[in-house]
This record gives structure tokens, C-alpha cells and sequence, in this order.
């Protein structure tokens, strides 16, 4: 399967993300998706050529992680951006978030706080599979520190390619500006 770089240009204009942040990150996405390409078709060719038992095969083995869900989050992400007003707090997700965090507000409190922790990484939104139960992670690495069984249903990017440009070392702005930036309907359609 070759994976193809998806089109996110209607982002564009977006209020906060200026047109060089965007794009530029729209370059970083994109170079997932090619990396993503050679590693499979690498691996590929190493299973075919009986090179499974090497070194090599197991780094890029593990290198896959990284590639394949820089690529996905950065999907997610994209597809969550676009949306203009706040979260239906009668919506399915809105009631989700006040079933498991007691309101809409201190969901939003708490995913603010998670993104704005040092360091570098993602703010991702989860539902657990077993319970049904959200809950707001940070994800240091792309190929690090998600929860089995559980699905994204919100995801920030918190790494400084994210901000930078536009907010320098003003997290707390860019978060403010994601927050209102949020495409609801796309977030509330990966609710179980």
C-alpha cells in the first residue's frame, strides 16, 4: 500500500495560522508520508530478501513507528482544524466530555493544561475502548506513550514546528488559538 499526502489547503487563511506556518507544516506532513513510503517499501524488499534477522531490518522496523504516525497524527490533527464556534455541550461529544470530566469546561481546563506541559509532543483526547471513558494524554513521541485500546478523538500538536513561527515561546497563545479553531463535528465523528 503506498500512502498519499492529503490536501489540507482549506486550512488556509485559518485565523491564528498564518499561510507560512501552515504550509510549512503541511512540508513536514508531507515528508511522514514519503518516509512512511520508503520505509515500507524497504521492509518489503528485506522480508523478501530473507534480511529479516538483521539489525538493520529491526531499526527501520521500529523507525516505521515514528514515520507511519507522525503521518497519522498529523492527519488527525489537520482534519480536527478548520471549525468555527465552541463544542455543543448537547452533542454526543459535549456529553461524553461532562459524563467523564464532570463539564465541557473542565475537559477543556484540563486539555489546555496537558498542552501546555513542557516539552515537546501532542495533546491527544482518547476514548477508552474497554469503558468508553475519555481521557486527555500527552504523547511525548509519535511511536510513544499512547493507550492500547483506546481512540484518538482530539489531537493538538504541541511540537515547536506547531507554534513557533507564529507564537515564538507563547504556547498558552497558540492553544487559545487551536482551541478556537477546533472542527467539533470531525472530532465528535471519532467517538465510539
Amino acid at each position: 500500500m503506498v500512502y498519499a499526502a492529503k490536501d489540507y489547503s482549506k486550512l488556509i487563511g485559518m485565523e491564528g495560522f498564518s499561510e507560512t506556518l501552515l504550509k510549512n507544516h503541511f512540508t513536514l506532513y508531507q515528508g511522514y508520508v514519503t518516509n512512511t513510503n520508503k520505509l515500507i517499501e524497504t521492509l518489503e524488499q528485506m522480508l523478501k530478501d530473507g534480511k529479516t534477522s538483521t539489525p538493520e531490518y529491526a531499526e527501520l522496523k521500529r523507525r516505521l513507528g515514528w514515520e507511519f504516525n507522525g503521518m497519522r497524527l498529523h492527519e488527525y490533527y489537520f482534519e480536527n482544524l478548520g471549525g468555527k464556534g465552541g463544542i455543543k455541550k448537547d452533542g454526543r461529544l459535549g456529553k461524553k466530555m461532562a459524563e467523564c470530566f464532570g463539564s465541557t469546561e473542565a475537559w477543556e481546563k484540563d486539555f489546555r493544561a496537558t498542552g501546555a506541559m513542557r516539552g515537546i509532543g501532542w495533546a491527544v483526547l482518547y476514548q477508552d475502548s474497554a469503558n468508553g471513558c475519555l481521557m486527555n494524554f500527552w504523547v511525548n513521541e509519535h511511536d510513544v506513550a499512547h493507550p492500547a485500546g483506546c481512540y484518538p478523538i482530539l489531537i493538538m500538536d504541541v511540537f515547536e514546528h506547531a507554534f513557533m513561527i507564529e507564537y515564538g515561546l507563547k504556547r498558552a497563545d497558540y492553544i487559545e488559538a487551536f482551541i478556537k479553531n477546533i472542527d467539533w463535528a470531525a472530532a465528535e465523528s471519532r467517538l465510539k
